[in-house]
């Protein structure tokens, strides 16, 4: 499956571990802004580098110039983000799965930003698995249907939430606490923090747009 990392430049302790990337031979990455010297200090070189770069010092600047070979630098004065420029560059990989990192922890205004985003990515490109990560979590938006969730360790705790409408006729199961059409309701927090009892479950629903966080606490 191809796949493509997005590192953006959120703070670095927020980042995802790269480790469970290194060894994926059909993987590409894409760093936004300052997210291309994270990609470069965890020897890295990205295939391309996008965005603004006005958080980097002319040292920084000048060492993406000499390592990265494609570089799409733009003005600072822009509608996009430069999380959006790179999700819109992602696209032209053709990839399975895309990752965002970088972009939680810090300013509250990017990470809102950035779940929008993708949430406009999944329903143009639903075949397409978008994932936000950082260490501790994983964040997906879920389109109408049945969806697998495979065990992980690392992702011990299972939350749902509605994203702009309510969801609808929601069954859960594999899971500590499971429903059969039930409704998640705009603004509750009544499906926080279940989990997986068997080794994969899934959740199904009949319309709305569902939030999925899957996290941990170590």
């Amino acid at each position: 499956m191809r796949k493509v990392l997005i590192c953006a430049g959120g703070p670095k302790y927020e980042l995802c571990s790269f480790d469970r990337f290194r060894n994926d031979h059909d993987i590409y990455y894409i760093g936004a802004d300052r997210g291309a010297l994270y990609l470069l200090e965890e020897g890295i070189v990205p295939d391309e580098v996008i965005g603004d770069f006005d958080s980097l010092t002319e040292q920084e600047w000048e060492k993406i110039c000499r390592e990265v070979k494609k570089i799409e630098k733009h003005r600072a004065e822009k509608d996009e983000t430069d999380t959006d420029l790179a999700l819109a560059k992602a696209i032209s990989y053709n990839p399975n799965e895309i990752f965002i990192t970088g972009v939680t922890g810090g300013r509250l205004d990017h990470f809102a930003a950035a779940v929008r985003s993708l949430y406009h990515m999944k329903s143009h490109y639903p075949h397409i698995e978008h994932k936000i990560i950082n260490r501790h979590n994983e964040i997906s938006i879920l389109l109408p249907g049945k969806h697998t969730i495979v065990r992980d360790e690392k992702y011990r705790y299972l939350s749902f939430f509605s994203f702009q409408q309510a969801v609808e006729n929601v069954t859960l199961r594999g899971v500590k606490y499971e429903t059969t059409s039930e409704r998640i309701e705009v603004g509750s927090s009544r499906f926080t923090s279940n989990e997986l009892v068997d080794e994969q479950g899934y959740i199904s629903f009949s319309s709305g747009i569902c939030l999925m966080i899957r996290s941990s606490d170590l």
